[in-house]
């Protein structure tokens, strides 16, 4: 491999969890017209693509509007619910189906490691 394939190559995400933090925090950082630190890694796919995915695992029932509340509420304090404190159990219940069901389609489009 050359200096130049490596420089390009796109890092892929370690699971479903990090690929919906980065683009909840992506999606702020471009809505704000902030500038992005972690501008200059390449990742395997674009905002539209993750927005895409998630659109179309709703549309066909893989994923609820309760999961998506909890993607939405949890990803705003960069945070996954923790199944241990009482009041957010329910919550960590539905976040950890959501997040297998975005981790499947994510593997099949090769953004996340195997």
């Amino acid at each position: 491999m050359t200096k130049t394939e490596i420089a390009y190559t796109p890092e892929k995400f370690q699971n479903a969890e990090q690929l919906w933090f980065w683009f909840l925090y992506s999606k702020s950082v471009q809505n704000n017209f902030g500038h992005h630190p972690g501008s200059a890694t390449r990742r395997p796919c674009e905002l539209i693509d993750v927005e895409t995915l998630i659109t179309k695992l709703y549309l066909c029932g893989k994923l609820t509007d309760e999961q998506l509340s909890v993607m939405k509420k949890f990803g705003d304090r960069r945070r996954a619910p923790h199944q241990y404190i009482w009041a957010e159990n329910r919550a960590a219940d539905q976040w950890r189906r959501a997040m297998e069901t975005i981790e499947i389609a994510a593997m099949e489009r090769d953004w996340i490691n195997k």
